[in-house]
């Protein structure tokens, strides 16, 4: 008589595990579903950061002293806009950073004019080798 209790106790043990692990795995899983608003909002965020990465990056390289730095290193301008479209996200805003600190060391009077077009036909170099690799 023994045997049959154990069976009852062993059905409710598996019906109880069995209603209780799911239920475990669903609050699991809720903890790394991520909304369609948060997930819309984390892209247009990268979209944006990216959108303004290539045009401060085409905005600098439209200058006119730039692009007559870049014509005598025999760099064609339309060539290194056209490359800042093809870089990663990650390059595009190591290029704008580096860019960006040129700019500001130029306008806080820490580089001269030359030297600031020399860094800025270095960085349209590696703009154009890393465009060139991916």
């Amino acid at each position: 008589m023994k045997l049959p209790r154990f069976r009852c106790l062993n059905a409710a043990l598996v019906v109880a595990a069995a209603l209780v692990t799911p239920l475990g795995a669903q609050a699991q899983q809720a903890e790394h579903i991520v909304s369609p608003d948060a997930l819309q909002q984390g892209l247009n965020a990268a979209a944006a950061t990216r959108q303004q990465n290539e045009q401060e990056m085409r905005d600098l390289f439209a200058q006119p002293r730039v692009r007559q730095a870049l014509r005598a290193a025999q760099i064609a301008p339309e060539q290194v806009s056209r490359a800042v479209s093809q870089l990663s996200d990650a390059d595009l805003a190591r290029l704008a950073a580096r860019s960006a600190a040129a700019q500001k060391d130029f306008a806080a009077g820490n580089i001269s004019d030359h030297d600031l077009l020399i860094i800025l036909v270095c960085i349209a170099a590696l703009l154009l080798i890393v465009a060139v690799v991916h």
